[in-house]
């Protein structure tokens, strides 16, 4: 089995501009070939996946994994929590080990590639090479026509390219790269003196598709919305954060808050922020925000009656600097519990994402001390209760965690 950790590179704006492109329309399918070839363009599905919740939450979960490179290890984890939390049966590869592995790397591999060359389309376009270069992806087992294929040059106007685009099977990891010069191309492994054979594209009868091409590949990932992306990312930037939330204002309005707690929900967002807590305590260097997803129309409608801010595109983040604020200051048992309040831990922060989505409620609190509003989300889990106070910051458009706190449900009220 393939090692998935380092197939694909850190994501790039143009790959996620690929992706939430297909996020405009969620197909409920039965099969995979229930749509086919451009139309995977603008559209995203999961062979099996019907109901309009559980596609809204895989496809949130392909968006992490393209957006912040999460990796496949995270994936895997958001998709076993989504399908028992949806309570989703019957999907190909359930009920073995092997089988559900298999799927799993389908689902993952299949979307990070196709965006992948999706976005790598729009920048050869961009970049207006003279010559495209395409290289095999260096598979033990590599499929020989894909391999017959290593080192051709072409310019970017021939029909090769139309169906040959990669990928080009279900796994393949086949590339392509510009080059403006003969010897541009030969430095990025091209091989002039390869020749297309004559019969290069002839149909293989029991796919449809050209010899070597698999059923349902015959297309250039990314060509038809080539455009789009472009306009899309001509100002974005290229960090981690400011891709987190690129590109989300477009996604139907119908969609916006299933994704968006969808996003709040994944299993690995709370482990990626103990984990942040726990490196921003020890003094590791970390990113210098985090999402931690867009607000709900909810959360816009509340917080717009109390403070008459008008909170479109706002995020909820997560800084180093409150970290250490809500360790120093509520992080310590035996000054917590004069307070009727137990020491916030790392596991507290894992809980963020579950208390921002659902609160019990959200209420004005006053201003910071830089003036900004402030309000104030609550929310009981078991027997503790949790608090967390939201800066509103209007530069960035972010809902910043400024303190949290956590009380016992038989404890004083909060200091």
């Amino acid at each position: 089995m393939a090692d998935l950790r380092g197939t694909f590179r850190q994501p790039f704006a143009e790959q996620v501009a690929a992706y939430r492109l297909r996020l405009d329309k969620l197909v409920p399918t039965s099969r995979w070939d229930d749509i086919e070839r451009e139309a995977h363009d603008s559209a995203f599905m999961v062979a099996g996946a019907i109901k309009a919740d559980l596609l809204a939450d895989l496809a949130q979960a392909v968006d992490r994994a393209i957006s912040e490179g999460t990796g496949f290890e995270a994936f895997k984890k958001d998709f076993r929590e989504i399908v028992e939390r949806r309570g989703w049966h019957g999907w190909t590869g359930e009920g073995t080990p092997k089988g559900e592995a298999w799927r799993m790397r389908t689902i993952y591999r299949t979307n990070m590639q196709t965006s992948y060359m999706a976005g790598r389309h729009a920048q050869l376009v961009e970049g207006n090479y003279k010559y495209w270069v395409y290289r095999h992806s260096g598979a033990v087992e590599p499929r020989l026509h894909h391999l017959a294929w290593d080192g051709l040059i072409l310019p970017p106007d021939h029909p090769f390219w139309a169906a040959h685009y990669p990928p080009n099977g279900w796994g393949c990891g086949c590339r392509v790269f510009g080059a403006r010069s003969k010897e541009g191309a030969i430095r990025r492994g091209g091989d002039p003196s390869l020749k297309l054979p004559d019969d290069w594209d002839q149909l293989d009868p029991k796919t449809g598709a050209p010899i070597g091409i698999g059923k349902g590949w015959d297309y250039a990932p990314g060509r038809s919305v080539a455009n789009t992306i472009r306009a899309m990312t001509e100002k974005t930037v290229n960090w981690p954060y400011a891709l987190a939330r690129a590109y989300m204002d477009k996604i139907p309005a119908k969609d916006q808050d299933a994704f968006s707690s969808g996003y709040r929900q994944l299993a690995s967002l709370a482990e990626d922020l103990r984990r942040y807590a726990q490196a921003v305590a020890e003094g590791r260097q970390t990113a210098p925000l985090r999402t931690m997803g867009r607000l709900s129309t909810n959360h816009r409608a509340r917080i717009t009656e109390l403070t008459d801010l008008a909170m479109d595109g706002y995020h909820f983040t997560l800084d180093p600097s409150t970290v250490r604020h809500v360790l120093r200051v509520h992080g310590n048992d035996a000054t917590e519990a004069l307070r009727g309040q137990r020491a916030v831990s790392f596991g507290d922060f894992a809980l963020l994402p579950r208390v921002l989505d659902t609160p019990d409620r959200i209420e004005e609190v006053g201003a910071s001390d830089v003036g900004r509003p402030v309000v104030r989300f609550t929310k009981r889990i078991g027997d503790l209760i949790y608090f967390a106070a939201i800066e509103l910051r209007g530069k960035r458009k972010t809902a910043a965690l400024q303190s949290m706190w956590v009380r016992r449900v038989s404890g004083e009220p909060p200091a």
